[in-house]
């Protein structure tokens, strides 16, 4: 990310791969998080002081490495990102019957004798009973995949800065084997920000 000469700061504002915040390091001492005006920003100050720098930026959760237009001043790049779009709008669920606030919709279920009366004796009545039922059931099949997402988020951030670090191959041993505390022992010796960011992203594949 290091600028070459530096042609007029464009006009139109860049879409981004990610949604952000974002968060930045200057080799291994962290930079700066935040959105992505307040972080481009601080990217481009850094480099005017000194263009040898290496500065690497990653999407704060997902640790997706992240490449900004830097062209123009400090300044001129936080009014450019000061408005980019962010991740496309989830489309609203079309409602249909029932109560307009939750949007619930009514469909027919099929079940046993048993079942029924199962549901009868819960408090709130059948509906209320299956609702809490599908919602434990969808929090329960989505923990493996918060995971794999921060077993992903990690990896290519501790690939990316850590690579080269003391016991960087030991420490990805004891991620990938959910050993917590011996992830937190054998990346002592890294550098304070770089650790801390590491441990910050692996700790949800400990969970």
């Amino acid at each position: 990310m290091t600028p070459q000469a530096v042609p007029p700061a464009s006009t139109s504002t860049p879409a981004l791969p990610f949604p952000g915040p974002f968060i930045a390091f200057a080799g291994p001492r962290r930079l700066a998080e935040g959105a992505a005006a307040e972080v481009a920003a601080a990217v481009r100050r850094m480099l005017i002081e000194d263009e040898t720098q290496q500065v690497l930026v990653f999407d704060l959760e997902s640790a997706h490495p992240v490449d900004f237009d830097l062209r123009g001043t400090p300044e001129e790049i936080a009014a450019r990102y000061a408005s980019a779009p962010l991740a496309p709008p989830q489309a609203e669920p079309a409602r249909g019957p029932g109560r307009p606030k939750l949007g619930v919709v009514a469909r027919e279920v099929t079940l046993l004798p048993r079942h029924w009366d199962w549901l009868a004796d819960q408090p709130g009545g059948a509906s209320v009973a299956l609702r809490k039922l599908v919602e434990a059931a969808r929090r329960d099949q989505s923990a493996p995949a918060r995971r794999r997402a921060a077993q992903e988020a990690a990896y290519r951030f501790m690939s990316a800065l850590a690579g080269n670090l003391i016991q960087f191959e030991e420490a990805l041993r004891a991620f990938y084997a959910g050993d917590a505390a011996g992830f937190a022992r054998l990346t002592a010796a890294w550098p304070e920000d770089i650790r801390a960011h590491a441990r910050r992203l692996a700790a949800p594949a400990f969970e």
